[in-house]
């Protein structure tokens, strides 16, 4: 199995985690309990298979440029659950919150993907 097979269901689980935070953010408020569960639990799925899988290509070949991509993808994976832990409470939370909190995914995704490709050159 190629090393980009292997980041598929990773990525399903992402494209679900952003699908549920849409639905999330479109319920309105208060934010249903159910909602907030599922999208968090999705989420950390998503990043406990991302983390395996790069586990398992570190264990071949670790380049440095890429160990740094995957810095990033962590320090974003992290801002994630932070910033998402604060706009789940019932007072709202500041606007930087939130704009971190949909930028997050994107750095996420281009950090990882850039690890990828660097790890299979």
């Amino acid at each position: 199995m190629d090393a980009t097979s292997r980041f598929l269901l990773p990525g399903g689980i992402f494209l679900l985690t952003l699908a549920s935070g849409l639905w999330l953010s479109h319920s309105g408020r208060p934010l249903s309990t159910g909602l907030i569960t599922l999208h968090k639990l999705i989420a950390l799925g998503s990043v406990v298979t991302l983390g395996i899988q790069f586990g398992r290509l570190m264990k071949i070949a670790t380049p440095t440029l890429a160990v740094a991509m995957l810095a990033i993808a962590a320090v974003s994976a992290l801002a994630l659950f932070a910033t998402g832990a604060l706009l789940s409470q019932p007072k709202p939370a500041a606007l930087l919150v939130l704009r971190i909190h949909q930028i997050a995914p994107l750095l996420l995704v281009v950090s990882a993907v850039a690890s990828l490709v660097l790890f299979q050159r």
